[in-house]
């Protein structure tokens, strides 16, 4: 006949949870957009875990005011389009040398590189 002597775990009953009111919740993310708030030490300082703190952030962030007093909203900025430039890139002297070893490839470049050219390579070299 076998025999389990393991002891039966019980866990606790869990707790009830806290039901915050709308005013306290708006309270305490005005308090963390206050500058060098830190939202930590307020959640501490009022009983509440620092991440539903963010939460509440997340879920009154529409409401939220900016810094200047004004209410936060969406708005659309115009925009104009200049026309490219190339830019003139200054001739320099041949001078100078890059080797580039990836895997069995080398490839050396004497000179000055063009830049489009390298692109092209590097492209090809690291499929």
């Amino acid at each position: 006949m076998d025999t389990n002597s393991q002891p039966v775990i019980q866990r606790a009953p869990r707790g009830t949870y806290r039901r915050h009111s709308l005013e306290f919740k708006r309270r305490l993310v005005a308090l963390t957009l206050e500058p060098d708030a830190s939202v930590a030490r307020i959640a501490r300082e009022h009983g509440v875990n620092a991440n539903q703190v963010f939460s509440w952030r997340k879920l009154f962030e529409a409401e939220l005011p900016v810094p200047d007093g004004s209410t936060q909203e969406a708005a659309l900025l115009p925009v104009m389009l200049a026309a490219p430039t190339t830019a003139q890139v200054p001739e320099q002297p041949n001078t100078g040398a890059m080797t580039l070893e990836i895997g069995r490839v080398r490839l050396r470049i004497d000179g000055q590189a063009d830049p489009s050219t390298l692109a092209q390579i590097l492209d090809r070299v690291l499929r």
